[in-house]
C-alpha cells in the first residue's frame, strides 16, 4: 500500500494547501503530449519481441464483464478462459485478474479455484460514482469480503470538476481503509476530465490518497483509454517515484481492442516510465475483447496461419 512520502505530506494537510500544489504542477502541452504519443506508436517490433510482447500483454489483462446481463455462468465461463485463455495451448499465459461486479466475486473466486489470477471488483457505485460515501463505502467492503483481490473505484468528478479536491482525496482515503490487504486501483473517468492538465492533477491527487494503480476509465463513456492520456499518467508515476521512491501503477481501460495497440501501449510503457513497470504487478490493461485478437495473432505467430475468430471463444 503506498504511502506519501514525508516531503509531500503537508501538501494535503488543507484545502488549500491541496489546491496550491495541484494547480502548481507543470502545464501539459497538448501539441507536444499527443505528437510524442503518435511517435513511440511508430516503432516497429521485431518478431521476437513481437512474441514476447504478446505474452507479455495476456498476462496484464483484467479480463472483464460489466454488464447488467452478466450471469454466474458467464462469469464462470470467464474465469475459466483467464486460467487458460487457449486450452489448445497450456503455454499460453494466464490473464492478470478477472474483474467482475461485487455480487459475482464470490462466484469468480470460487471459479479461480485457487489459480494464480485476481478477482477485480469494481465499487463505490461504479461507473458513475453517484452515491453516499456510505454506500461506496459497504459496496467496497462487500467485494473485499466476497473475496476481491483488487478494487477498482470511481472518483467523485463532479467533485473533482468543481474544484473540490480535498473531498475527492478523503474519499480516496476512506476507500483506501475500507480496501484493506486489496490493491486499490483508482479511476478518472479521463474522457470527463475535460483537459490534460486536470488529467495529470487526478493522477497527482490519487497517488497522494494511496493509489496502488491509476486508471483511465470506466469503459462506459465515449472517451476511454488513449495513447496521450495513457502517456502522461505514465509520467506522473514516473516522477511521483522520483520524488517518493514509492511505485504506482497505470491500467489504460476501454476502447483497446487489437494486439497493435497493446503492443504501442506497452512502448509507451518501456519508453516512458521504464521497464520496471512492464510487469503485471505494475501495468495492466482493462479489456475483453483484447484477449481474442491477441489469441488470435499468437496462434499466427505460432503455425504461420491466421486462425480467425472461429478459433477463439466469444464472451
Amino acid at each position: 500500500m503506498p504511502s506519501i512520502a514525508p516531503a509531500l505530506a503537508d501538501v494535503t494537510a488543507s484545502d488549500q494547501a491541496l489546491r496550491r500544489f495541484l494547480h502548481g504542477l507543470p502545464g501539459v502541452d497538448p501539441v507536444g503530449l499527443e505528437a510524442r504519443a503518435a511517435s513511440l506508436g511508430t516503432r516497429s517490433i521485431k518478431t521476437t519481441a513481437k512474441a514476447y510482447a504478446i505474452d507479455l500483454a495476456i498476462s496484464m489483462i483484467d479480463l472483464t464483464t460489466l454488464e447488467g446481463a452478466d450471469t454466474p455462468g458467464k462469469v464462470r465461463a470467464l474465469a475459466a478462459k483467464a486460467v487458460h485463455p487457449d486450452p489448445t495451448d497450456r503455454t499460453t499465459p494466464a490473464t492478470a485478474a478477472v474483474c467482475v461486479y461485487p455480487d459475482m466475486v464470490a462466484t469468480a473466486r470460487e471459479a479461480l479455484n485457487g489459480a494464480d489470477v485476481k478477482v477485480a471488483s469494481v465499487a463505490t457505485a461504479f461507473p458513475a460514482g453517484r452515491a453516499a460515501l456510505g454506500v461506496k463505502l459497504a459496496d467496497t467492503r462487500d467485494a473485499v469480503a466476497a473475496g476481491a483481490d483488487e478494487i477498482d473505484m470511481v472518483i467523485d468528478r463532479g467533485a473533482f470538476l468543481a474544484g473540490r479536491y480535498l473531498k475527492v482525496y478523503e474519499e480516496i482515503l476512506a476507500v483506501r481503509e475500507a480496501s484493506g490487504a486489496a490493491r486499490l486501483k483508482v479511476i478518472f473517468e479521463t474522457g470527463e476530465l475535460s483537459t490534460y492538465d486536470n488529467i495529470r492533477r487526478a493522477s497527482w491527487l490519487g497517488m497522494l490518497a494511496g493509489a496502488d494503480f491509476i486508471k483511465t476509465s470506466t469503459g462506459k463513456v465515449a472517451v476511454n483509454a488513449t495513447p496521450a492520456n495513457t502517456l502522461l499518467m505514465l509520467e506522473a508515476v514516473r516522477d511521483f517515484r522520483e520524488q517518493t521512491g514509492v511505485q504506482v501503477g497505470v491500467k489504460p481501460a476501454g476502447g483497446i481492442r487489437t494486439s497493435k495497440d497493446a503492443v504501442k501501449f506497452l512502448v509507451l510503457v518501456n519508453e516512458t516510465a521504464g521497464r520496471d513497470w512492464l510487469d503485471n504487478h505494475w501495468f495492466r490493461f482493462g479489456a475483453s475483447s483484447l484477449l481474442n485478437d491477441l489469441l488470435m495473432q499468437r496462434q499466427k505467430l505460432a503455425t504461420g496461419r491466421y486462425s480467425g475468430p472461429d478459433y477463439v471463444t466469444v464472451d
